[in-house]
């Protein structure tokens, strides 16, 4: 009976794996959706992800906190029910025109998905037999990987595709372009009221459902461990700061897609189309979760996160340096050798912590904030040198995360206090 109500569980907590991933790649429609309708440079236009990905520094260990004191299921509906009112903000935002507003909006909704990721992750992975917990979350983050696919075509659909793009704006008289930019801003009203009503409707599902009770349960000794203490292990910090360069990478190159894509030497393609071509970013990445999670099973993780990030690395600095379809393709690439990474970085961070385990996922969990802030220096970079060869900064990116596989996390069993 308590193995179907288990199922059961995780089947409902799959879904909000879905719903956290689709949202985050919204992200990547919204930067050049919202560029031309407030006349932002690429550095400002990356306070998107900046707003967004901040969250997750600030918000984290309030969250864990918090999950502390209510429980798992409880903070999910917290999660779902902040996010639902960031995604509301979004008909305001749009409707006078703010990106003050719409930056808020993405604070909230960001401040919901950080509760749900603190709450579902362990959630999940204590929803069955202890031994099967790792392929439940490669699971769910199978499913985490089909919402950040799909968001992009369909996003390019119901955005990108209903209003006048970049270039058309630029080219209408004057007198008529403040009507376009307001209805190019609305567009994004009824998709985030749609995606509000999805959030609110599975808050209450999550409030009214009977789903097992699990405590969270902390050890005396990693009850009264700090985040100081976890620090002093050298493999810990250097791993912090590969996560703090990957999801910096990632999220980049995904942010630039549709305005790369869309440059006459690159493909010429138009928004919407553009949008579409983001899917095959990360639904290689998904694809790539899987192989990832094969080959590990007979290769060592430190092997496999240096050839990723060898081959990520080579096809950016490849982009870089061609053009057409070849400079296309090869940075649509680098998602496939994106996927591992995370999870080797992660799992090779925490290596050996004991009793401080917690607090180390706290540390590489807070480490995402490289999502805010390597595509902000990208767009200072892009508005400097050009959008094409700003790509310099991912690829350096991946050639730390080549001597962090190699060098960077190997360490002595002992904390080295250094």
């Amino acid at each position: 009976m308590q193995n179907s109500s288990y199922k059961s569980a995780f089947a409902i907590v799959t879904i909000l794996f879905f719903m956290w991933g689709f949202l985050t790649c919204l992200n990547d429609i919204l930067v050049p959706h919202l560029k031309p309708v407030f006349d932002l440079n690429y550095t400002k236009v990356m306070f998107i992800q900046f707003t967004f990905f901040a969250a997750y520094f600030l918000m984290s260990i309030p969250a864990g906190k918090m999950i502390a004191l209510i429980g798992y299921q409880r903070g999910v509906v917290v999660g779902l029910a902040f996010a639902g009112v960031g995604a509301l903000l979004f008909y305001p935002a749009a409707g006078n025109l703010s990106y003050p507003l719409f930056l808020t909006a993405l604070f909230v909704l960001a401040t919901g998905i950080t509760v749900l990721q603190v709450a579902a992750n362990p959630y999940a992975a204590v929803l069955g037999k202890p031994e099967t917990a790792s392929s439940r979350l490669n699971l769910a983050q199978a499913v985490n990987s089909l919402g950040h696919t799909t968001a992009p075509y369909l996003g390019g659909l119901l955005i990108l595709g209903t209003t006048l793009s970049a270039e058309q704006l630029s080219l209408l008289p004057e007198s008529e372009q403040l009507a376009a930019k307001l209805e190019k801003a609305a567009s994004v009203q009824m998709p985030y009221l749609l995606l509000a009503g999805a959030l609110f409707v599975l808050a209450i599902i999550m409030a009214l459902v009977k789903l097992p009770k699990i405590p969270v349960v902390e050890d005396a000794e990693s009850k009264h461990a700090r985040l100081s203490d976890a620090l002093k292990y050298r493999h810990l910090r250097l791993a912090a700061v590969g996560i703090f360069l990957y999801v910096g990478a990632e999220v980049s190159i995904g942010s630039f897609l549709v305005n790369f894509l869309g440059q006459p030497d690159i493909a010429g393609l138009v928004e919407a189309a553009a949008a579409g071509f983001v899917s095959y970013y990360w639904g290689s990445a998904m694809v790539g979760r899987f192989i990832g999670s094969a080959l590990l099973q007979k290769m060592k993780p430190r092997l496999v996160l240096a050839v990723a990030a060898t081959f990520a690395s080579l096809l950016v600095f490849v982009t870089i340096l061609s053009s057409g379809h070849v400079a296309m393709w090869t940075i649509l690439a680098v998602g496939f050798f994106n996927s591992v990474m995370f999870p080797i970085i992660f799992t090779l961070g925490i290596e050996d912590l004991g009793p401080l385990t917690s607090q180390g996922s706290s540390v590489l969990v807070m480490a995402i904030v490289g999502g805010a802030i390597i595509p902000v220096l990208q767009g200072a970079l892009a508005d400097t040198i050009g959008i094409h060869q700003a790509f310099i900064l991912p690829a350096v990116c991946y050639l730390y995360i080549i001597y962090y596989a190699v060098k960077g996390s190997h360490h002595p069993v002992a904390p080295a206090a250094r």
